[in-house]
């Protein structure tokens, strides 16, 4: 549904004239518009002239090079400078002058002081306006409540983006200024020892491979059914939360329950306490490995992970999640690391593409990787495969198998793959006698084996990395483990 259109007073609005009358200040006598180019956008301005004449800087930038007031007065053509004149009451071009003649902080002040009090404005003001709209739009008897809060929630994530776009603050650095930002990555991996440079793993052998989960950047993980992507998912989530990392793990298929025991197995499994979370599922345990599965939970109480269990999320409604995520971080004195999307094919695509898998695929792709830009975190988007990878002989996994991958592998920054052939192995039967024990054979030799297979590494070398895996603890661990 279409929130209805309503006109905004700028009277009752709390709005402040003299916010926009100071950016575009600033630009005209600075003749600096590349200091906001990114950041700010003519519908930021909500007083018209303001949106105008901030749009005649964008062409005489474009133009000329150049936003100065003597290029810009020239730019607007002579009806519109009469039809403007008319209504300030004034010349249009004297206007122009006396903004660059009053701006108090220049363009010195513009990323500092300007635009975040512009992009405020324009987001407080932004808020109301949604807010009178889902008002009137309530009042329809007719109206459908979750259409309304899907219509609300949309509008509102537009206004949250824009205002975290102007919050990020600089965007354009030196190639010094990106070298010494880059000797302290080193540094500080350098200190950490096995050259880590971004949220652990928590497996030796990936951590080496990788230098972590890096903020900012999202990893696409893809298998098959059974492969272990949750059980891998859930498992690099909780090691990271051990590391003091906060951790927020968005499932859009399982319960919380049925991921808490899969938790608990998991930490019991470090105590060489095995109990298949089936077992615990059905109430099958010993009273000595209860126990143990309790202290596991005395374990987990301490670890700053948090799980939002909701179907049929949209990107929009993510967005909101990890807002709440983050709001209940910060009253522990943690803020979210780490995302965890379990699985990507399971958030619900806007109506942009209807019809159009790929493109839906490729918008939600863009919409992770952008919250994790947004958020400054690391992001994980579990991701299931194309039935393609069962018709080869060789099944491990490539890149063209990525599920209705629009532009998955574009957007991903790492694109992980996990291969179990111990999973193939259990459904195959031998042709003869001796195929069938060289089957046998091969399946305890491999059984526990689960190939961690790196397609894509947009800061390093692609490998296969070999882990130790049990499915039914819902534990992975390092290939040298020892038992």
């Amino acid at each position: 549904m279409k929130l209805p259109f309503i006109t905004i007073n700028l009277e009752t609005c709390g709005f402040v004239i003299e916010l926009e009358q100071e950016v575009l200040g600033a630009l005209l006598v600075s003749g600096q518009h590349a200091a906001v180019r990114g950041l700010v956008r003519a519908d930021h301005f909500i007083e018209p002239i303001h949106r105008r004449i901030f749009e005649v800087i964008e062409i005489a930038a474009e133009r000329y090079n150049s936003s100065r007031v003597d290029l810009v007065a020239k730019m607007f053509p002579p009806d519109e400078v009469k039809a403007w004149s008319d209504g300030l009451k004034t010349p249009l071009h004297s206007y122009l002058a006396a903004l660059a003649a009053n701006t108090v902080y220049g363009a010195g002040g513009l990323n500092k002081v300007s635009v975040p009090n512009l992009i405020q404005q324009w987001a407080r003001i932004s808020v109301g306006v949604e807010a009178e709209r889902v008002r009137l739009a309530s009042i329809d008897p007719g109206v459908d409540p979750s259409e309304l809060i899907r219509a609300a929630t949309r509008s509102l994530d537009d206004v949250a983006t824009g205002l975290s776009v102007g919050a990020r603050g600089k965007t354009r650095f030196s190639l010094s200024e990106a070298a010494d930002a880059a000797l302290e990555e080193v540094q500080a991996a350098i200190e950490h020892g096995g050259g880590l440079t971004g949220i652990t793993w928590g497996l030796t052998d990936v951590n080496n491979a990788t230098g972590g989960i890096h903020r900012g950047e999202m990893v696409v993980l893809g298998a098959r059914p059974s492969m272990g992507k949750t059980a891998v998912g859930l498992g690099i989530g909780i090691k990271a939360a051990q590391s003091g990392a906060g951790v927020g793990f968005i499932s859009l298929e399982m319960g919380s329950n049925r991921l808490a025991m899969r938790a608990l197995t998991d930490i019991a499994y470090d105590w060489n306490v095995k109990v298949p979370y089936s077992d615990l599922i059905t109430g099958k345990v010993a009273e000595k490995d209860f126990e143990s599965i309790c202290e596991a939970k005395q374990k987990l109480n301490s670890l700053p992970l948090w799980i939002e269990e909701q179907s049929g999320l949209s990107v929009s409604d993510l967005r909101v999640k990890v807002g709440r995520m983050q709001d209940v971080a910060d009253q522990s004195g943690k803020k979210i690391d780490l995302l965890i999307v379990d699985y990507l094919q399971l958030i619900a695509a806007s109506s942009r593409y209807s019809g159009n898998r790929n493109s839906e695929v490729s918008e939600i792709s863009a919409g992770l990787r952008q919250i994790a830009r947004e958020n400054d975190l690391a992001m994980i988007a579990l991701s299931q495969l194309s039935r393609g990878v069962e018709s080869r002989e060789d099944k491990r996994p490539m890149l063209s198998d990525l599920r209705d991958s629009g532009s998955l592998e574009q957007d991903a920054d790492t694109v992980v793959f996990l291969f179990r052939e111990a999973y193939y192995l259990e459904k195959a039967k031998g042709n003869d006698a001796d195929a069938e024990i060289a089957r046998v054979d091969r399946l305890i030799e491999c059984e526990n084996k689960l190939e961690f297979i790196i397609a894509k590494q947009r800061n390093g070398a692609v490998r296969t990395i070999d882990l130790f895996v049990d499915i039914a603890c819902s534990a992975v661990r390092n290939a040298a483990r020892s038992f």
